[in-house]
Order: structure tokens, then C-alpha cells, then sequence
């Protein structure tokens, strides 16, 4: 299993981090364009334990890969985990953490994944996937930089 960490202090106040983020509606926003993110379903303003996200992405080739999570906990204004269901990983497990500081909102996120596919999924790790997980976090902090000036 492998494990990707990333913290990046958002410059506005708690709710208004919260709000955002636990907004399924604010994923499209966070997503490099090229990905193709696109919800299949109507989701709510809010996200709520047990609520299954159904998504298309195009992580690899420009190939479509429908891709369905559930958001499996909620502690309002602390954190959120999501869970994949359906999709490229064997196991994809995102905790969203959020805390005050000076400055504004620490915001942590942890993702713990495993590959499908055993020695080759190995093999792929550090030339294609970590490489594109490094480049959508970092496409995302960019973004949530700008949003939050």
C-alpha cells in the first residue's frame, strides 16, 4: 500500500474552507481540466455519510474510467473521508483534515492507495501514477491559492 500526503494552508476561515470543500459541486473546479472529471449523477450542495459520487475521469491516455465514491465519514468542520467503490485503484482511501491556524485553515490530505494488477501496478507507481498525483495536488494548490487570495 502506498500513501501520499499533502498540506497546504488555505487563506480564509474555517466555514468558508469547509463549505467549499465538502461540496461535491466544487470537485469539477479542483480537477485538472485534461482529466475530463465529469458527475454522471445529481449530488447535493453538501456531502453526507454514505453518499456515492458516480464520476467519469480520464486519468491515463485520454481513456474514459468511471470512477464511483462513497463518502464514508463526516465530522463537520474537521473531517471527511472518500473511499473508492468503483475505479483504477484496488483500494483508494482520502481523508480530508481541517484545522485552524494563524493564517487561516491547515488543510491535510492523506490518501492511502493500493494498485491493481500486483508486480506490474508496483512497477507503474513511481513513473505514472505517483507522478500524476503529485501533478493533480499540485494543479489543485495552484488553484486553491488563486480562489483564496
Amino acid at each position: 500500500m502506498y500513501q501520499f500526503k499533502r498540506t497546504q494552508l488555505v487563506k480564509t476561515d474555517l466555514h468558508t474552507c469547509w463549505d467549499f470543500f465538502s461540496s461535491p459541486k466544487n470537485l469539477k473546479k479542483i480537477t485538472p481540466e485534461y482529466m475530463g472529471f465529469d458527475v454522471l449523477l445529481d449530488i447535493p450542495e453538501k456531502m453526507y455519510p454514505g453518499l456515492m459520487i458516480e464520476y467519469t475521469v480520464k486519468p491515463l491516455f485520454s481513456i474514459p474510467m468511471k470512477w464511483i465514491t462513497e463518502i464514508t465519514h463526516v465530522d463537520e468542520l474537521k473531517y471527511f473521508v472518500d473511499e473508492q467503490r468503483k475505479g483504477p485503484y484496488k483500494i483508494w482511501h482520502h481523508e480530508h483534515h481541517f484545522e485552524v491556524v494563524d493564517g487561516g485553515v491547515l488543510m491535510t490530505d492523506i490518501v492511502s492507495y493500493e494498485l491493481p494488477m500486483g508486480f506490474l501496478g508496483r512497477m507503474a507507481h513511481p513513473f505514472i501514477v505517483e507522478k500524476k498525483l503529485k501533478e493533480i495536488f499540485e494543479y489543485r494548490f495552484k488553484v486553491v491559492e488563486e480562489y483564496f487570495k
